[in-house]
């Protein structure tokens, strides 16, 4: 399975190569294409966002 960062880079690339292209039906189509693969991405869980940063432990103080 694809993970949300990638798809959503994807969708990206695919949404800056519409706006640079001259043909509309092009763009039409990448536009399109790039809103499956957001549809795709938005329900996958976020794993870069979690509630404290993997090297924290409760209850020790940073130095």
């Amino acid at each position: 399975m694809l993970g949300k960062t990638y798809l959503t880079k994807q969708a990206s690339l695919l949404l800056e190569f519409a706006r640079t292209t001259s043909d509309s039906d092009l763009s039409a189509k990448l536009v399109s294409k790039a809103a499956d693969l957001k549809s795709q991405a938005d329900p996958l869980p976020d794993k870069d966002q979690g509630s404290k940063a993997p090297d924290v432990t409760p209850g020790q103080a940073g130095s």
